[in-house]
């Protein structure tokens, strides 16, 4: 029995992919890569650093000592000091260059970007899984006829494929947001203690050639085309604001799914997974809660809420730094990655698991279909001579008498019977019958699930799918 507070985050919901990338090995290594960076750059730029002294670099760069990092951090009450006199401790060549001209927030701040860079792109890879086993789905399910429900009160007619692909139209949204971010993200890069970039410009003796071309050099070693122009101690932390924006948006998508996942099925009509072995509750032992589309409700409020976090600490940063973001941003950034990672964890293994019941939504649109025949029915008898504002009239009063019956009494429906003996209707049973065909209800939405599919859906799994298989983790790795 563990005696501590663990983070379910952690030991029961994010994939280890997105675990791993927010955990202190990753962090420190990170950190010891941009130390890399930095003295190569400034190597190319012709300051005496040797060749000897960046391969010491990089053969610690992943043998981190931990402990003595620990054991200085207490004593000097400073997390990069001790890091960077632990490095040095391990490589003694390189020890008088390591970090040098640098401040903390060099170290700490690009390495917060490459982290949430990776972390968004594997955001980005699990919500276009997410697209694609939704567009199965819908393309499976384009003509199925169902209810279309307004208020959670019966509507017009739609059909079960048309449905999700309002589902994967807000993760397209989603998508789009990302893809955004990724695009225009740009690293903090080698400003100095306030942004000047006096210390660099010390050390290249006046020369601001020198120290553009810093900037710029490092930041094409870590893999960004371009950094901040301008920034105080820190980069604007409205960055933060702005990526984990996108987080919550997904969180946004994935509650609206698993709101409309747990009323369709109340309604029997589809059913998120449910294994074999798998206990609904304690008690009834029949039930089959939809327990996974509920964590994931849980789990993107919990998003949605601490994605309140970054711009409040955005808002009142002071002039050119202040610390009181750096307890909130250790805690704020990794949770809501992780959550997102859960959110989409969890969205994976629905959308690619559910179960229709068409014979269970076939008795549900039949039981409305009457009613919403009616217009039809009005059309047909004004086109055969019928006075418009009588037939309105008759079909009012049927309508009132069967759903009383229906609702007092549960019995069928049998508006339809009802109209086709009145004699002021002149139509007859077989006709009417015939409008019964629930795809002459459904108007488009069949044509529009294929067109959605082939203009905005297709185009975006050519374009990320098949390029990012091999980073693929299965969704099979938590308990889901």
């Amino acid at each position: 029995m563990k005696e501590f507070y663990e983070n379910p985050l952690i030991t029961r919901y994010s994939g280890q992919e997105m675990s791993s990338l927010f955990s202190a090995k990753k962090k420190f290594e990170t950190w010891r890569k941009i130390w890399i960076a930095l003295a190569e750059a400034q190597k190319e730029l012709g300051l005496n650093i040797s060749d000897d002294q960046i391969q010491e670099m990089k053969r610690y760069q992943d043998k981190i000592n931990f402990l003595r990092a620990e054991e200085i951090e207490r004593e000097i009450r400073h997390d990069v000091m001790a890091h960077v006199r632990a490095y040095g401790e391990q490589c003694p060549l390189a020890k008088p260059i390591i970090h040098l001209g640098a401040t903390s927030a060099f170290i700490v701040d690009n390495a917060d970007i490459i982290l949430m860079r990776e972390a968004l792109m594997i955001v980005r890879f699990k919500v276009i899984k997410c697209i694609n086993y939704l567009k199965n789905f819908a393309e499976k399910y384009k003509g199925l006829a169902t209810l279309g429900f307004t208020h959670f009160q019966p509507a017009q007619l739609t059909t079960v494929g048309k449905r999700a692909c309002l589902w994967i139209q807000d993760l397209l949204m989603d998508l789009e947001d990302i893809n955004f971010r990724l695009n225009n993200l740009k690293l903090r890069g080698a400003k100095g203690t306030t942004g000047t970039q006096a210390s660099f410009l010390k050390l290249f003796d006046g020369d601001h050639e020198k120290v553009k071309r810093l900037d710029k050099l490092i930041a094409e070693k870590l893999g960004f085309s371009d950094t901040f122009p301008v920034t105080g101690q820190t980069y604007p932390r409205k960055l933060d604001s702005n990526i984990i924006s996108c987080l919550r948006s997904v969180a946004e998508s994935a509650h609206k799914f698993s709101n409309d996942i747990r009323l369709l099925q109340h309604l029997k009509e589809i059913e998120e997974p449910f294994e074999e072995k798998q206990v609904g509750s304690s008690a009834m032992a029949y039930k089959r809660n939809p327990m996974r589309s509920e964590r994931m409700a849980s789990l993107a409020r919990h998003l949605i809420v601490i994605s309140l976090n970054p711009p409040i600490t955005s808002s009142n940063q002071w002039l050119e730094r202040t610390l009181d973001d750096s307890a909130n941003r250790r805690i704020t950034i990794p949770e809501a990655f992780l959550t997102a990672d859960a959110i989409l964890n969890l969205y994976m293994n629905i959308s690619r698991g559910l179960t229709v019941y068409p014979k269970v939504i076939e008795m549900h649109v039949k039981q409305e279909l009457p009613f919403m025949a009616t217009e039809h029915i009005i059309m047909e008898a004004v086109k055969r001579g019928a006075d418009r504002q009588e037939i309105h009239e008759r079909i009012r009063i049927h309508s009132m008498e069967a759903s009383k019956l229906i609702k007092e009494q549960g019995r069928e429906n049998d508006l339809l019977i009802r109209l086709s003996k009145d004699p002021v209707i002149p139509l007859d049973e077989d006709y009417i019958s015939k409008l019964l065909d629930p795809m002459n209800f459904t108007g488009r939405s069949e044509k529009q699930v294929e067109e959605f599919i082939e203009e905005f859906v297709l185009p975006v799994l050519s374009d990320y799918l098949s390029e990012e298989t091999d980073t693929e983790k299965t969704e099979d790795e938590i308990i889901v």
